[in-house]
């Protein structure tokens, strides 16, 4: 489907709510004259089908779900699409996909900003730069280091809302100014407007009213770890988060995208220590990072940890059998959940339930002895 008002229309694959810094990111960079940018439809039945219809059939679900992304964009109009990629096997990813459109018929640019070596800002500069050619590199440099920042925040604000979510006593009140926030976030301008974002929402923030510890003490606390993609986009777990926090969990989730483009390469010997009984080398993409945040959770006296991955993530395959020997050694429950196009939404509501069941009455006889 052509688009005749603009030159450029530019899209990119759905992550969470990390469609936001993108757009602010986009929408800054490029010429509102020539350029149009088109946020990615939310995921949905028919984002799954796309990918799945059009992707090899063993290639891991994140490549299937951004498949489904960008089928769905270049059919709403988008002639330039912009793809992540990096941190596992999913580097090598780009071309595949790009080749897979192209031979479907879509005439489109390709623009991939991490490859398996990180990201090149002038190579990404230069690309961008054809499509806006009024584009100088100190702004496209200005502006990325400020989607970082908008980023940050982010992941900052969700954090806290996360961790603290189901000791709310005013239900909605999280709810409501996350929305407000995310608003805001999406056009703000400079770092002066970013201040007084956080200054305000973090202060609001800060004064929802929380139980106090008195009755926090049985509440179940449980901790997700796995990979990346599963963990930040919520179609793609079918909503876990949303579903613990319905049941009264306390929910911990380490991955962001903060964490992961500021301080996971930082981190990683410090991990190998944490959790040297069990490995001695990095196990790839977020396997090393599953093992080392399950022995925290377990120093942090959470309950229970679920461990979640697409089908087709080696890296999540060869720590699940380390986290097994974790679970045996310190008696914590682990629940082990792999996200595929065939995946039913009931069945993992199903064994969501049994497991929180099982939590709670272990906690209650912990308590009791």
């Amino acid at each position: 489907m052509s688009n005749t008002k603009n030159k450029y229309v530019v899209s990119f694959p759905h992550l969470g709510n990390y469609y936001i810094p993108v757009y602010n990111f986009l929408n800054n960079i490029l010429d509102s004259s020539t350029t149009k940018i088109l946020i990615p439809k939310m995921m949905s039945s028919s984002t799954v089908k796309y990918g799945e219809e059009n992707s090899p059939d063993y290639v891991c679900t994140p490549f299937k779900y951004n498949m489904g992304n960008f089928i769905e964009s270049l059919e709403n109009g988008a002639n330039v699409l912009i793809q992540a990629g990096g941190g596992c096997r999913y580097g090598y990813y780009a071309e595949v996909q790009e080749k897979i459109l192209k031979d479907m018929g879509y005439d489109f640019i390709y623009i991939v900003l991490f490859d398996s070596n990180g990201i090149d800002v002038k190579k990404v500069f230069d690309i961008f730069k054809k499509l806006n050619p009024k584009l100088k590199f100190s702004y496209f440099v200005y502006r990325f280091l400020f989607t970082l920042k908008i980023l940050n925040l982010l992941d900052k604000f969700e954090t806290y809302v996360r961790d603290n979510y189901v000791y709310e006593i005013d239900a909605g009140k999280f709810d409501k100014l996350h929305t407000s926030f995310l608003n805001k976030l999406k056009y703000v301008k400079d770092n002066k407007e970013l201040n007084i974002i956080k200054k305000d929402y973090f202060k609001k923030l800060h004064n929802i009213k929380l139980k106090d510890e008195a009755k926090r003490k049985d509440i179940i606390k449980v901790g997700i770890v796995g990979e990346l993609y599963t963990s930040m986009e919520p179609y793609s777990s079918f909503y876990i988060e949303r579903e613990l926090l319905k049941m009264g969990v306390k929910v911990k989730r380490y991955t962001t995208a903060t964490y992961l483009l500021l301080k996971k390469k930082a981190e990683e010997k410090n991990l190998l220590k944490k959790s040297n009984k069990y490995i001695t080398y990095a196990l790839g993409a977020d396997g090393t990072e599953s093992v080392a945040h399950s022995l925290e959770l377990i120093d942090e006296g959470y309950d229970g940890i679920i461990h979640i991955k697409p089908f087709g993530c080696t890296p999540e395959i060869n720590a699940m059998p380390i986290l097994q020997k974790i679970s045996n050694d310190f008696n914590i429950p682990i629940i082990y959940f792999t996200f595929d196009m065939q995946s039913s939404e009931v069945g993992i509501t199903t064994r969501l339930e049994a497991f929180y069941d099982m939590l709670k009455m272990k906690k209650e006889c912990n308590a009791n002895e």
